[in-house]
Formats: C-alpha cells, sequence, structure tokens
C-alpha cells in the first residue's frame, strides 16, 4: 500500500510503499478517507518516543471498512470512526473506564501503525459508526483531541458553574478542552501568545483571554487544562482556587517542570495526569460529536501534501486539527 513512512527515528517521513497489513482475528482494516494530524507526527521524527520501524504515522482517522477478520460480523463498506486508544481486553474486563493506566496501553500511530496511508487495522472494538451528522474531515479530527479533552475534565470533576482556565489555545485538545467545558456549563477563559487565537476563542464562547507569556493571569480557576508545560507552569498553579485541579495531559515546551510544594500542600491542589481515554469515554465523545459538540478543524491538505501540513503544525499558527483529505 502507499503510505507516509518513518525509516529512521530521529529521521523524516518518505512517502512510498509497505506492505499492506492484514486483518487478524478480531480485527478490522479501515481505508482511510480522511486522517489527522497530532504532535505525536512530529514527536517521532526526533525519536521522542522512538517507534519499531518502519514506522506508519497518523493517530486520527475516519474511513471505511475495507477488509474483516476472522470472528467478526462486520459490513465491508461501513463508514466508521477509528478510537486511536487501544485497551488490551484484560485491562478492558478488569479495570473498566480505566483501562487505559493497564498494561499494554496503545496509541494509534505511536506503537502501531496509524492512519497515514491507504489501510490501517485495528481491533474492532476500536471503530464507531461515523457520525452521519459530521463532515469526513470533522470526524478525522476529533477521536483523539476530544477524547484526551474529556478524559481531562472527567478525572477533573468538572461541574456546571465552576471556571476553567485552558492554557495554550489553539491545539486540538485546548479547542476541544473550550469546547466541552462549555458544554458543561463552565465558565472559560484561555490563554495565548497570539491575540488572534484568544479573539477567535471569546467568539466561540470563552469569556476572556490572557498572554501565555505574562507571569501571572488574572483568573482564578476550579480546573486548569494544560498541555504547554514548564513555559506555563508557574502561572497554571498561581491561577488555581484553594483546592483546585490541574489536569495534565502534555507538554509542548518541555518534559520537566518544578513543583512548589508548600503552595501544593497549603493550597491543597491536585495535579491530574491523564492520557486518552476509554472506550466508554470515546462512546461518550461521539455522541456529543453527533449532537453538535464544535470541533475545530483548522486546515485541509492532500494526503500528498503531508510535509506542509507537518509544517503547518510545527509554526504553532493553527486553531484546531490539520487534517489530511486521501485519495479516492
Amino acid at each position: 500500500m502507499d503510505a507516509w513512512i518513518l525509516d529512521e527515528s530521529p529521521g523524516s517521513y518518505r512517502f512510498g510503499t509497505i506492505d499492506t497489513p492484514e486483518p487478524g482475528y478480531g480485527e478490522v482494516r479501515v481505508r482511510p478517507v480522511a486522517s489527522a494530524l497530532n504532535h505525536m507526527d512530529l514527536w517521532l521524527t526526533r525519536g521522542m518516543p522512538k517507534p519499531t520501524l518502519p514506522h506508519v504515522p497518523g493517530c486520527d482517522v475516519a474511513g471505511v471498512i475495507d477488509a474483516v477478520g476472522e470472528g467478526l460480523d462486520l459490513e465491508v463498506g461501513a463508514e466508521v470512526v477509528v478510537n486511536p486508544a487501544v485497551s488490551t481486553m484484560d485491562a478492558v474486563v478488569h479495570l473498566g473506564n480505566d483501562a487505559p493506566v493497564g498494561r499494554g496501553f496503545q496509541i494509534l500511530g505511536e506503537q502501531r501503525w496509524g492512519g497515514h496511508a491507504d489501510g490501517v487495522v485495528v481491533p474492532a472494538r476500536n471503530i464507531v459508526p461515523k457520525p452521519e451528522s459530521r463532515t469526513w474531515e470533522e470526524c478525522a479530527a476529533y477521536p483523539l483531541a476530544t477524547l484526551t479533552a474529556y478524559r481531562m475534565l472527567r478525572r477533573a470533576r468538572l461541574v456546571a458553574g465552576e471556571t476553567v482556565l485552558v492554557v495554550g489555545i489553539g491545539g486540538g485538545v485546548s479547542m476541544a478542552a473550550l469546547a466541552l467545558a462549555l458544554r458543561m456549563g463552565a465558565e472559560v477563559y484561555v490563554t495565548s501568545r497570539d491575540r488572534a487565537k484568544i479573539d477567535q476563542a471569546v467568539a466561540m464562547g470563552a469569556t476572556a483571554g490572557f498572554d501565555s507569556s505574562e507571569p501571572s493571569w488574572p483568573v482564578k480557576a476550579h480546573v486548569v487544562v494544560e498541555s504547554v508545560g514548564p513555559a506555563t507552569w508557574d502561572a497554571s498553579v498561581r491561577s488555581l482556587v484553594p483546592g483546585g485541579r490541574l489536569a495534565v495531559c502534555g507538554g509542548t515546551s518541555g518534559q520537566k517542570v518544578e513543583v512548589d510544594l508548600p503552595k501544593l500542600f497549603f493550597k491543597q491542589i491536585e495535579i491530574i495526569g491523564s492520557t486518552m481515554g476509554s472506550y466508554e469515554e470515546f462512546d461518550a465523545v461521539t455522541r456529543l460529536v453527533d449532537l453538535g459538540l464544535p470541533v475545530a478543524v483548522d486546515e485541509v491538505f492532500d494526503r500528498a501534501d503531508y510535509p506542509d501540513a507537518l509544517e503547518r503544525l510545527r509554526s504553532g499558527d493553527q486553531l484546531g486539527k490539520v487534517v489530511l483529505r486521501h485519495p479516492v
């Protein structure tokens, strides 16, 4: 099959042919109609992490079933969205909604081949029917980011009437957190170094926004959604009310932060790490998307223009997800 391929890590992607994956027992192969980029696409080229090589990237996929493995009664040609969070059945049985913390957890496009190709194989439990109300591009844009944001807010126990601060508005997770928090009845503030992004977030329902580069922001939040890391960490902690919750899913500015322990225990704040989500959470997210939850699509590129799409992501100028349109 044709695919974008990573032969070395660190390294760069090339377009070429690679063996078409065949679905095993309980698996399906999906032909992508659209796939979306994530920072994982960039991190893999830096060896952060280093995948098994050769590797096909692409965490987010919406497409059509084109092959079905044994043990399944599924229709070839069915339109589906792929859940990028692959938990083992053992984790599902024993951990339920917390299956993502179980051993053997994988992310599509990281530990297993992804969807920037003619085909991608996943367990049948990782597909859901495509929401008929949404475009292919929207359906490729929501899985990883909206699932991640949904679990962050759920684990942070957000309730209606609370204040949420979304740090670094513009990326997929932050845009999804804005949409979800508003739908949950929260008052939402955002930060960005880009005034235009703040203005657009306010147009989407945020109360106000602040410059991310400032050492502190004039807001007190019950929940802070943090994915930037060291560059904003201290300001994020200072923005919490006593007893507030800081939900963290990544660090686009680095991997290490310092924690002021007296501030942590005197203010009785919580730091909550969160990654991806469970099958139940993905079903809930898909229902919300089908009911009209905003899905921010920044720009759509042809699959052949993947390097240009990567540069768009690398620049940090996007507001929402960067999506690839696959050839018919």
